[in-house]
């Protein structure tokens, strides 16, 4: 049976990892603000048609702008900064564009002919509330990751809410299958940290993109943390190796069934995929970064003051 078994396994695995992340996105036409002497007036730009097949997705959705400006005006910003709104950017380095690109099709058409079709018929057999408490079991493993995450951040209020929430939700939660961690009653807040994020918060910039297939989106400073998240996974020391695919494989099924939409809805709405998809994943990092940084200051390495 394990050699009849291992082609499935292998298909399986390629779905690993493929779903690509999500973004907000916004099903209003973006604002362009002409920027004028006197005042800036907003103009409506053509609307972009964008249809999608999404359930309920939880992602917010917000206006994109574009400020147009003058010759004066833009000459008058470069030479006081302060003065004028301020757009935030999270543009990343893109040399790799050719093989990027390649591994985007790739990764696309594994996630339409592989990934979705099976999370679409296991959707049809599993009911929602099982599947949503297959995520919690997952999500409640990755306890090691996100507790070492905080407190090498420094941010010793996240960890002890990492070990709060693991310790009911095991206990009380049927092993983390429910999460009574968020209930009214105790609201015990998550704390979404990994090593990628550690690594921005002590001044790694974000570097390169990279696609890299199956797995998707990275940066080369979040590619540097995939291998410390692996090892602090217990599902990474699952034996033979086979049954370590499996219940990746079955993980990512289980969580691409509870989202299934989102990523066409992003696709469908942008002009380039592609480039809307690293933008979003930049920003998206950026952000993270950030609100790491406004948790706690991280200790400075090397003594440094």
């Amino acid at each position: 049976m394990k050699r009849l078994s291992f082609p499935v396994l292998f298909i399986a695995f390629l779905a690993v990892g493929c779903a690509h992340r999500p973004s907000p996105v916004s099903s209003d036409p973006p604002l362009v603000k002409v920027a004028s002497e006197p005042e800036q007036t907003p103009l409506k730009s053509p609307e972009v048609s964008a249809t999608s097949s999404a359930g309920p997705s939880e992602s917010a959705k917000s206006s994109p702008e574009m400020v147009v400006t003058s010759g004066t005006e833009s000459a008058n910003l470069e030479d006081n900064p302060g003065n004028g709104e301020k757009e935030e950017t999270a543009a990343i380095p893109d040399p790799l564009e050719s093989f990027n690109r390649a591994m985007f099709v790739f990764n696309d058409k594994l996630y339409f002919w592989v990934l979705k079709p099976v999370a679409q018929g296991y959707k049809k057999v599993v009911p929602e509330a099982p599947r949503v408490g297959v995520k919690n079991f997952f999500h409640n493993l990755r306890f090691p990751v996100r507790f070492v995450s905080s407190l090498l951040q420094a941010d010793f209020r996240g960890a002890a809410a990492e070990v709060g929430r693991f310790a009911v939700n095991t206990i009380w939660g049927v092993g983390g299958l429910l999460d009574p961690a968020s209930s009214k009653q105790l609201s015990i807040p998550k704390n979404d940290a990994d090593l990628g994020q550690t690594l921005g918060i002590y001044g790694l910039g974000q570097g390169f993109y990279i696609v890299l297939p199956v797995l998707g989106p990275y940066s080369a400073r979040d590619s540097i943390g995939i291998a410390g998240d692996y090892f602090l996974y217990p599902v990474s020391y699952i034996t033979p190796w086979y049954d370590w695919l499996a219940v990746r494989a079955y993980e990512e099924v289980n969580d691409t069934s509870l989202r299934i939409g989102d990523y066409e809805f992003i696709k469908e709405a942008a002009i380039d995929p592609y480039v809307a998809l690293r933008d979003a994943y930049s920003q998206y990092r950026q952000k993270k970064v950030e609100g790491g940084r406004g948790k706690t200051e991280p200790p400075k390495p090397g003594g440094v003051r």
